[in-house]
């Protein structure tokens, strides 16, 4: 027999509360870290019953492991200008742009990453060793391209990625700091643009190449 056809209406459902209960357990995670939080917490936190939670993840550690592989997924959507034909100042500038706007929009999930690593990555290091490694050497493979044809100043590929890292993720892992010194306000509109502007003109001059 053919198999009953499930309404699209299910699935949105179950998709929207999986990114309910995501969205919390970022927030959790960050606040509390992984040892602190529980599945009631992140239900609390989400709206939802703690039995719905337990519904789509079956573990605090499967809730974990998405909420860092999301954000993981993010970080790589962002660095596609590594995969087109552009120059290294045009991927480079639009990589840092990306970055910033990802440290504004989704600060949480960087500090769960942030935790994570700081830890040890007792819980990731796997994704650590595979995908990860094999991502950064991809991208480490366009830099030498670009260096090898005299785009841009010799740089070890590997630091320039951490300079970039650190520095976006800085204004997402540091948030509160910045906002105390900040006059106890968090960014406007131009003060983030003013970020990506500091931000390329240093990076992009530190490898030879004009930032305008």
């Amino acid at each position: 027999m053919p198999a009953k056809a499930i309404p699209f209406r299910k699935f949105s459902k179950r998709s929207q509360n999986q990114k309910v209960i995501l969205e919390a357990a970022e927030k959790v995670f960050a606040e509390a870290g992984f040892a602190g939080a529980t599945t009631q917490l992140i239900a609390d936190v989400a709206g939802l019953p703690k039995a719905n939670v337990h519904y789509y993840f079956k573990t605090k550690e499967e809730i974990y492991r998405r909420v860092v592989y999301n954000i993981f997924d993010i970080w790589m959507e962002a660095a596609s200008a590594f995969d087109t034909a552009l120059g290294p100042k045009e991927a480079l500038s639009r990589y840092i742009d990306k970055k910033v706007d990802l440290a504004r929009s989704h600060p949480y999930g960087s500090k769960v990453w942030a935790a994570e690593i700081m830890h040890g990555a007792p819980i990731i290091q796997d994704y650590l060793e595979g995908q990860l490694l094999e991502w950064s050497n991809d991208r480490g493979t366009h830099i030498e391209r670009w260096i090898a044809g005299g785009e841009m100043d010799p740089i070890d590929p590997a630091h320039l990625l951490y300079m970039i890292w650190s520095t976006t993720q800085h204004y997402a892992d540091f948030g509160h700091q910045i906002n105390t010194l900040n006059g106890g306000k968090p960014y406007s509109d131009s003060q983030w643009q003013a970020v990506k502007k500091s931000i390329k003109t240093v990076i992009l001059k530190g490898v030879g190449l004009s930032p305008d």
